[in-house]
């Protein structure tokens, strides 16, 4: 997928905004919502694991560990 995580990001929150403002659920555009949407939050999540790895290496070639999440 050539989509930037931006990009991905924003196709998720216009699907979640669209299915909130349906008065009435449209069952023909959901199949696409639900592709669309599970293709942009893989790689959302992607990018965010790949982010994660790279700092936890940069923090940890620091000399420091970084900081455990609460």
């Amino acid at each position: 997928m050539s989509e930037s995580f931006k990009q991905a990001y924003g196709m998720l929150q216009k699907h979640a905004q669209t299915l909130r403002d349906q008065r009435e659920p449209n069952i023909d555009d959901l199949l696409t919502i639900v592709t669309e949407s599970v293709s942009a939050f893989g790689l959302c999540k992607a990018r965010i694991d790949a982010v994660e790895k790279a700092l936890e290496q940069a923090l940890g070639g620091a000399g420091g560990s970084p900081p455990t999440p609460s």
